[in-house]
């Protein structure tokens, strides 16, 4: 199947899954971008009065999947050490099918996959938007697919899980292009999902080029922004809670990126994952080490050990960070005095 039409098939399977009650619309220029919108959109929406706890949030996650078919798998390590340090994304799972042209994957399914990244967009003075965060836990479905039905299947999938969730269809808009991107041995044709006007994630039909049957898609969103969307409370309270005053943001981001880190045995090194971990950790000011950690630590690491399971616990994320930062003030506090000569 040339790449051209299997972009066009595309959208013709997701026209037949979803069914009359959405609409789809072809878009200038040339017609290359749709949309794909609910007949009776535009109704308000009205969020949710109570709040999940993320242990909540997950279970719920799991047990929609569950109903449709998709079972929770295991997440990754979060050291990768193949083409990134660190795992960036669960599509990572689907690396012998869409790399290699193998039939195996390293995971499948719904994988609720804590993930790092430095690529989140920010402000002219540095500093990451509402809805971006350094670490995340990156909501997927990654699954080997026979073909077109199966990944319109998935947006079908996808809505009724949204929807225990507390959303509604009516509130999710899509759209995507009719056309293929490539990025080495990887192709696939990417839908991006709103939820009015927030982005929220999106599903994406892969495949390897050389092997073209070998197929795949990845269902990507984050924990963190689906909470956001359900619930729309202020972005930095909803997740730095009780600590949102204790610091910048950009130092709680640093805390609660080190706190996953160290929570998976990443400890600072010269190098590798531990030159990131050490990159992170040079964010938090000594100031905020000295009059204890342990708090916000403690909260960060139920946070993330709510998906996956941290090896490291708490107390010693805290000792790994105190030394990191005591070192790092050392060797300021050397630079800075200078050579001098032995008396």
């Amino acid at each position: 199947m040339e790449s051209h039409s299997r972009a066009h098939q595309v959208v013709s399977a997701l026209r037949h899954v979803l069914g009359p009650q959405w609409e789809f619309s072809l878009t200038a220029p040339a017609n290359r971008t749709f949309e794909i919108r609910h007949r009776d959109r535009g109704t308000p929406y009205i969020p949710p009065r109570s709040s999940p706890s993320w242990d909540q949030l997950l279970s719920t996650l799991t047990t929609a999947f569950a109903a449709r078919g998709v079972t929770r798998d295991d997440c990754l390590p979060l050291r990768w050490g193949r083409e990134t340090e660190l795992t960036i994304s669960a599509v990572q799972a689907l690396d012998p099918v869409l790399k290699d042209g193998r039939v195996n994957t390293y995971r499948k399914g719904f994988l609720p996959q804590p993930v790092v990244r430095f690529t989140g967009d920010r402000d002219e003075h540095g500093d990451l938007l509402d809805g971006f965060l350094t670490a995340f836990v990156n909501v997927s479905q990654v699954q080997p697919i026979a073909g077109l039905d199966d990944y319109a299947e998935a947006l079908d999938d996808w809505l009724f899980v949204l929807s225990q969730l507390g959303f509604h269809a009516r509130h999710i808009e899509a759209h995507g292009r009719v056309e293929v991107w490539q990025r080495r041995q990887v192709a696939g044709v990417t839908l991006m999902f709103n939820h009015l006007d927030l982005t929220v994630g999106d599903l994406v039909f892969l495949w390897n080029t050389e092997n073209p049957d070998r197929m795949a898609l990845d269902l990507g969103t984050g924990l963190e922004r689906l909470a956001w969307a359900r619930t729309r409370r202020d972005w930095k309270k909803l997740v730095f809670g009780p600590f949102v005053d204790a610091a910048p943001v950009s130092v709680l981001d640093a805390i609660r990126t080190a706190t996953l880190l160290l929570g998976s045995g990443i400890m600072p090194s010269a190098r590798g994952a531990g030159g990131v971990a050490r990159r992170v950790i040079a964010n938090i000011p000594p100031s905020l080490i000295r009059l204890g950690a342990s708090a916000i630590v403690r909260s960060f690491h139920q946070h993330w050990a709510a998906s996956t399971n941290l090896p490291v616990p708490w107390p010693a994320i805290c000792s790994a960070m105190e030394e990191e930062v005591a070192s790092r003030s050392v060797h300021r506090g050397l630079r800075a005095a200078g050579p001098h000569r032995a008396a």
